[in-house]
């Protein structure tokens, strides 16, 4: 006889928890704590499975730090009575919410999986009922008597991915999430496929976990175009409390040469705040003095950001502003992989 694996499943709020009232017609939130009674399928899969909710329920588009840190807390409290955990969240934001609990949670050896639906688990249609089956699924999952995945993922339309490097790129269609920079931990066919070698596991199992609750906000990101204007940017690197900068330039770093642009990046440093060279592109990295138009960049002391995702370079920016570090200290975290979120 075997012992069975304990889930546990975090709702939070999202398209995934609603079922529609057929008398009304209106969305109201799923009892999680129905889930095998609703979902039989899961009877099939050998573990056991409680749910904890939200006691407000959050709209993908309320969510903020605080939220994140309740996320942690349900997670921390019940860390040692389960062996991992799915968070269901509204997709918007789940790259942002599931990157941040990434750089969150130091030491992780239990799966943290994310998950949640384009339309909602009471749909005819709905992709809900295979992503939550499959996810639960995943973080159930053992190889050679530990777990399949012990880090925090992001599973949707038959792939799993490190959660800190998605981004959603789709609104309408099931496959709304990719990974460019990074491939799939997992895939899901007529077979559950691990790909053993890209998935992180910690090397000292009597690692302490420990989970960062402090996130610094106080950060903003300014995305490039043709055209910007000096009033533009001066007034954004001017904000009121600043202390970090995602930069979204072109291609493989590159911004304007204009003197009136490096004078206000430099100044903006100069005071102590990170300004961080992430990408517009959806795949590719920064290269920082590749090109004459990113050397000044590299010259002036912009952190390089290679090929985190936006998603994953705001997580990171509020986790180690947080951490109060020396600026060199800061660049060189910044600039290496914590958590896989670069290559």
């Amino acid at each position: 006889m075997t012992n069975k694996t304990n889930i546990l499943i975090v709702y939070t709020g999202g398209t995934i928890g609603m079922v529609k009232d057929y008398k009304t017609n209106a969305l109201k939130a799923f009892d999680f704590i129905q889930i095998v009674e609703k979902i039989p399928e899961l009877k099939q899969l050998d573990c056991s499975i409680d749910s904890i909710s939200f006691e407000e329920l959050i709209d993908s588009s309320n969510m903020n730090t605080e939220y994140y840190v309740q996320i942690a807390e349900l997670i921390e409290v019940n860390y040692e009575k389960y062996d991992g955990f799915v968070v269901l969240t509204g997709s918007d934001t789940m790259s942002y919410i599931s990157s941040a609990i990434s750089f969150m949670f130091e030491n992780l050896q239990k799966p943290i999986i994310f998950t949640g639906s384009q339309l909602p688990i009471g749909d005819l249609r709905t992709d809900a009922k295979e992503n939550l089956i499959t996810t639960i699924e995943i973080a159930a999952a053992k190889i050679n008597g530990r777990p399949a995945v012990s880090e925090v993922c992001l599973y949707f339309e038959y792939k799993l991915y490190r959660a800190n490097r998605t981004t959603k790129v789709n609104a309408e269609q099931f496959e709304a999430f990719t990974s460019l920079n990074y491939p799939p931990l997992a895939e899901s066919g007529v077979h559950l496929n691990f790909n053993e070698h890209l998935i992180h596991h910690q090397k000292n199992p009597k690692e302490k976990l420990i989970i960062r609750k402090k996130l610094d906000t106080n950060i903003v990101v300014l995305k490039l175009f043709p055209g910007i204007t000096e009033t533009v940017v001066a007034h954004i690197l001017s904000i009121k409390n600043l202390k970090g900068v995602i930069l979204e330039t072109y291609g493989a770093g590159n911004a304007p040469t204009k003197k009136w642009f490096l004078d206000l990046v430099a100044d903006t440093i100069q005071k102590g705040i990170h300004i961080v060279n992430v990408t517009q592109c959806a795949g590719g990295s920064v290269v920082m003095g590749h090109y004459e138009t990113s050397l000044a960049l590299k010259e002036i002391g912009v952190i390089n950001g290679k090929d985190i995702t936006t998603e994953s370079a705001i997580a990171k920016l509020m986790y180690l502003l947080a951490e109060n570090l020396e600026a060199s200290t800061f660049k060189m975290f910044f600039e290496s992989s914590l958590r896989g979120e670069i290559s």
